[in-house]
């Protein structure tokens, strides 16, 4: 009889494995690039947990990587009746602004997830939309600001180096814009918007 009951709980313990193995990881899904069924899986596991917060982020990454802005922003307001101050949703809603070219709303978001978060996850692309949402709004300095903030803690990123250089280049701080372009090509040698950048500026220097 000991054994039959051992037996019983020995199957009934390998199915459980087995089902949870068979489970689909939305967070493994966005992170190998599957958007569409992570979203498909988030939508199931918040229709039986109305209140995962880390569905509520996994969904509203991949709507952003697929472009369905609105929808990414609808659903991180949803998320945010439940939790106010989740700062993961906190940026998801900027960044879902800065797509929908609602520059002051994302501004707005990305400040607040900068409080709550100073160290998060998300922390240097946050510092890197503000940036581009100055150079938008013609504030060069605050876009320096921003972009140097930015390539501060992310500091390997080519393109974001040529972008602090060319706020630079708006703000008329050729020296340090020249500093920055130089950055990005060490990063990458042949990266083409960092090469005319330093070119301009070089020019500029060379007829003042």
């Amino acid at each position: 009889m000991k054994k039959i009951i051992l037996t019983g709980v020995t199957v009934f313990i390998v199915t459980l494995s087995v089902f949870g193995q068979s489970k689909p990881d939305a967070l493994l899904l966005y992170q190998n690039g599957d958007y569409k069924e992570a979203v498909k899986v988030c939508e199931e596991e918040l229709s039986v947990r109305p209140g995962n917060m880390d569905s509520y982020s996994v969904l509203g990454w991949s709507l952003l990587r697929l472009g369905r802005y609105q929808d990414a922003l609808d659903r991180a307001k949803d998320g945010l009746k439940i939790s106010r101050y989740d700062a993961r949703i906190v940026e998801i809603v900027g960044e879902a602004y800065f797509y929908l070219g609602k520059n002051l709303d994302a501004l707005k978001w990305f400040e607040e997830y900068v409080a709550l978060a100073p160290s998060g996850g998300r922390i240097d692309t946050v510092y890197f939309l503000m940036g581009e949402l100055f150079i938008r709004m013609g504030e060069y300095n605050h876009a320096d600001i921003a972009f140097t903030t930015a390539v501060y803690h992310a500091p390997n990123i080519a393109r974001w180096w040529a972008r602090l250089g060319y706020a630079r280049e708006m703000a008329k701080d050729y020296k340090y814009s020249i500093e920055a372009y130089d950055e990005a090509l060490k990063l990458a040698p042949s990266f083409p918007d960092a090469k005319r950048g330093k070119e301009r500026v070089e020019a500029i220097l060379a007829n003042g």
